[in-house]
């Protein structure tokens, strides 16, 4: 093709793409997506919700941050917060108050101005103890949080919240907290829009239909277009964004795949520029074939099991421990992972600045056995069948039967397995009714703190029904204000010692991201905590690609 050729410096990259297609019968959704300038995302199982105060999971998380944004944003390389709603801020000598100057032209996606005022009442709703969100511990370190989200103050003027005119927000904390910044981009302090949430009942209650297609009203780069119930969502620019002059996508597509080899094969053949993971046997194959689509690499974030402390059975701390004394965590990675991730002996992973997470357990059996024995249930007699719960997905499932083998085997304990579908699941564990949930936790900030945090009594995320006053001092006062950033970690390390040793959680091993990336898919540089930037990313096909296709 010669004569093609000599056109090719007088068009555009996607130009020519478009010429070749449409002599093609069949255009992948990728090749559409490069034209279109349509970004195709795997992001696993479907979203249980896409309200920014209610939602905890990945997949929930892909979406939410295309359709929202709150005061600052992460550089996709640093990891530096950056500026988003808000244009600029100031933060006191003390550490302890913050000012935040937002946009003049921040507006929802209706085309309604956006103020502090938005941001005064978003973070109410998320404190209301009647909500009940998940997240709202995150909130604690902003002055009289804790109190009024406890019900012990009910004035909320009271509380380090405060919106000085429609354009400043400013905010008092408790004490100076270095990466109070990088809290602001979880969606737990995103906005949303008090005048279609409190339309359809949302101020305190969850699930409403706010957030449904035909209702939903947000602030993001992007706005939700269509939502398939179990097959995906698509999203197009938010005509009001302050910055849509700046994005180089036109829209998203969510595609919900909580199979990984289904994923995979859907990349393969043209259908995602994006995974939300690689299987893992296929991860090996991608690692010796060093094929450049594929990024596995260190995450910051710890697969575990939750343990439900209010089973009688599981109430003593001496057989929790022996279910973890009994997991020979090598065996399993290499098992399971074929050696690709790391063993886990402690809820937070290693690499955190200067923190060094304690290790107080290994695999061993024998004392595990002890323990079991001196808690009353020799051979494991006595325990009833304990049901394991996890969400669909092959690796899940094969970790779990590992496990199962070996607490059979060690310590004379019976598993039953149950899989069940994500939303299933997700009120099968915060109803409490399980005695084992698998459960995986990725950073929400580069600082131990966000590991440990969740753990508090009655915190939303802990859900095993632990609490440990001498924690709660540590992780919620004492550590906030220590003296030094040194005697500060330390005394995260004694709270996690604490968490170890009573075991409501079984620390299994330390996730790696496995991507693949589409050779066309630019503006995702690889970070720790695997985040994406949408405003960021941009579709650029390879040219050389395009003149040698069919």
């Amino acid at each position: 093709m010669p004569a093609f050729k000599a056109f090719l410096p007088r068009l555009s990259y996607v130009a020519i793409l478009a010429l070749v297609l449409a002599c093609s019968e069949h255009v992948s959704n990728v090749e559409q997506g490069d034209i279109d300038g349509v970004f195709h995302i795997g992001i696993g199982a479907s979203p249980q919700t896409i309200d920014p105060h209610v939602a905890t999971g990945i997949s929930e998380r892909y979406v939410i941050n295309a359709l929202f944004e709150g005061l600052v944003t992460k550089d996709p390389k640093s990891l530096k917060p950056i500026p988003a709603m808000a244009e600029r801020w100031s933060i006191s000598e003390d550490g302890k108050q913050y000012t935040f100057y937002l946009r003049k032209n921040a507006r929802w996606s209706d085309g309604n101005p956006l103020t502090a005022n938005d941001f005064v009442w978003s973070w109410q709703r998320v404190l209301n103890p009647v909500f009940a969100a998940q997240y709202a511990y995150s909130l604690y370190f902003i002055k009289n949080a804790e109190a009024y989200h406890k019900g012990k103050l009910t004035d909320f003027s009271q509380v380090g919240i405060q919106a000085l005119d429609e354009h400043t927000l400013r905010i008092r904390l408790n004490s100076a907290t270095p990466y109070f910044l990088q809290l602001l981009d979880h969606y737990a302090f995103y906005p949303v829009p008090r005048h279609i949430v409190s339309a359809y009942g949302g101020d305190t209650m969850q699930f409403t239909r706010w957030t449904h297609a035909q209702n939903i009203v947000s602030n993001g780069p992007f706005m939700l277009q269509s939502w398939q119930l179990n097959k995906g969502m698509s999203a197009v620019q938010n005509p009001h964004y302050w910055g849509r002059e700046a994005l180089q996508l036109n829209g998203i597509r969510f595609h919900f795949i909580d199979n990984t080899r289904t994923e995979e094969h859907m990349f393969r053949v043209g259908q995602l520029h994006y995974t939300s993971e690689i299987p893992l046997r296929k991860s090996a194959e991608y690692i010796e074939a060093k094929d450049p689509r594929a990024r596995i690499a260190p995450y910051l974030g710890t697969y575990f099991y939750r343990v439900n402390t209010n089973r009688p059975w599981l109430a003593d701390k001496r057989v929790r421990r022996a279910l973890a004394l009994a997991i020979d965590r090598k065996a399993l990675v290499k098992a399971a992972h074929y050696g690709l991730t790391v063993p886990a002996y402690s809820i937070t992973p290693p690499g955190i600045g200067d923190y060094k997470p304690p290790i107080t357990f290994g695999f061993n059996p024998d004392e595990a056995r002890r323990l079991l024995a001196e808690a009353g249930y020799p051979n494991g007699d006595g325990i009833p069948k304990l049901r394991l719960v996890y969400n669909t997905l092959d690796s899940h499932r094969q970790l779990a039967v590992i496990l199962q083998q070996m607490w059979q085997r060690e310590l004379g304990i019976d598993i039953t397995l149950e899989n069940q579908d994500w939303k299933v699941f997700l009120n099968t564990v915060n109803s409490g009714d399980y005695d084992l949930a698998r459960a995986g936790w990725l950073g929400d900030y580069n600082d131990p703190q966000t590991f440990l945090e969740m753990w508090l009594t009655d915190g939303g995320n802990n859900r095993t029904g632990w609490s440990n006053p001498e924690f709660d001092a540590l992780i919620g006062h004492r550590a906030p204000n220590a003296s030094s950033p040194q005697q500060r970690l330390r005394l995260l390390a004694e709270a996690e010692r604490l968490l170890l040793q009573d075991m409501p959680v079984l620390p299994l091993y330390i996730y790696i991201q496995r991507h693949l990336i589409a050779p066309s898919a630019k503006g995702l540089p690889y970070n720790i905590m695997g985040e994406i930037n949408y405003r960021t990313i941009y579709l650029a096909p390879d040219a050389d690609a395009v003149s040698t296709a069919p």
